[in-house]
């Protein structure tokens, strides 16, 4: 199941954001795969505010991981967001920041930034987000759940068709 969505500005990459962060819940791991530029840190800003955080969202790519607290929209709970970003480091590096803390949280989610850098060590469910440049402003955004058949991120499926 994938969705692909043509985008045709910096402010509807953010609104895509937004819905996709409505729906995100903790365990849930969001991969952000695209080129230096594409607009990942972007739709990572608005999957944020749609979780409610207001603040500033930098990117990760000196810091490695960003955290943010989050309110929950079903009623007050708190949980983390984790942002990462892995463009400058090795899968052997990996280790080193306690990365596979980071696959799947039960506190919270975390969003990838560069996760072809991790290698094989995603064989968890994770919600892929593909993004393509096809213009200045133009970007055309693929959305796709992991192959591993779980019912995990059953909402794309509503996102797709409305059911």
């Amino acid at each position: 199941m994938s969705l692909i969505l043509a985008i045709a500005s910096h402010d509807d990459t953010v609104r895509l954001g937004i819905e996709l962060g409505r729906r995100l819940v903790p365990g849930d791991l969001v991969l952000l795969h695209g080129d230096l530029g594409s607009g990942k840190t972007t739709l990572a800003q608005g999957m944020l505010a749609g979780l409610g955080v207001t603040g500033p969202v930098p990117s990760p790519t000196f810091t490695l991981i960003n955290e943010y607290d989050v309110n929950a929209a079903s009623g007050g709970d708190r949980w983390r967001l984790y942002h990462l970003d892995l463009y400058r480091l090795r899968d052997d590096e990996l280790d080193g920041i306690g990365f596979d803390d980071y696959l799947a949280p039960a506190d919270g989610i975390s969003l990838i930034e560069w996760p072809e850098r991790a290698g094989s060590r995603l064989d968890t469910d994770y919600l892929l987000i593909e993004i393509t440049a096809t213009g200045n402003q133009q970007r055309n955004i693929r959305v796709s759940r992991a192959p591993t058949g779980t019912a995990r991120f059953g909402w794309l499926d509503q996102f797709c068709y409305g059911q």
